[in-house]
């Protein structure tokens, strides 16, 4: 396979790995070539991104390789995530914002197995727009983070208490409904 070739799929393995990151060992298996052309193109990507004219870089931590924004443009990042179009919020955040108001405190497992996917992303939406923070951790092995909704959650739908979410219906067997149920109330 050829060098272009090889870059291209690692970049894209690189942002679809997102926050988890990919080890040069998962690389190479994916690949099916050595760890030492594996290292040659993750150098070859690092040289590309170090140039100023690119607003990503690759990161290494604990053996895995992430994409990562640039520090230097770290400004325009938080303009643009405090700027109004950003109010919109997806169908995923909402989803997992219904599971984390009527479900908390809950760990971001029990998130996924109710949704059946990956939550992520909209984990950290909603943890950055102030929605949702850590308000513990579950005992048991690993010690996960617990998660539930913040003041700012209340405000930012109206309401003054958890009590005011308006009630599942008793067949409700997934709370995806729950943010149609409720969130569609809202101008989100």
């Amino acid at each position: 396979m050829e060098l272009s070739k090889m870059k291209g799929i690692v970049e894209g393995l690189l942002f679809a790995s997102g926050d988890e990151g990919i080890t040069a060992k998962q690389l190479a298996s994916v690949l099916d070539i050595t760890d030492t052309t594996v290292h040659h193109v993750l150098d070859e990507l690092k040289n590309n991104y170090h140039q100023s004219n690119r607003g990503v870089m690759i990161m290494q931590s604990n053996k895995a390789f992430f994409l990562t924004t640039k520090a230097e443009h770290s400004t325009y990042f938080k303009k643009y995530l405090e700027s109004p179009q950003m109010t919109k919020m997806s169908q995923a955040a909402l989803e997992t914002l219904a599971i984390i108001a009527y479900r908390q405190p809950i760990t971001r497992t029990e998130i996924e197995d109710i949704r059946g996917v990956k939550s992520d992303r909209p984990v950290q939406t909603l943890v950055a727009r102030s929605l949702i923070e850590e308000v513990g951790r579950r005992e048991g092995i690993g010690r996960p983070i617990l998660f539930g909704t913040t003041k700012d959650f209340l405000t930012y739908f109206g309401l003054t208490s958890l009590e005011e979410l308006p009630p599942l219906p008793d067949n409700d067997k997934d709370l995806d409904q729950g943010a149609d149920l409720f969130f569609g109330n809202f101008d989100t």
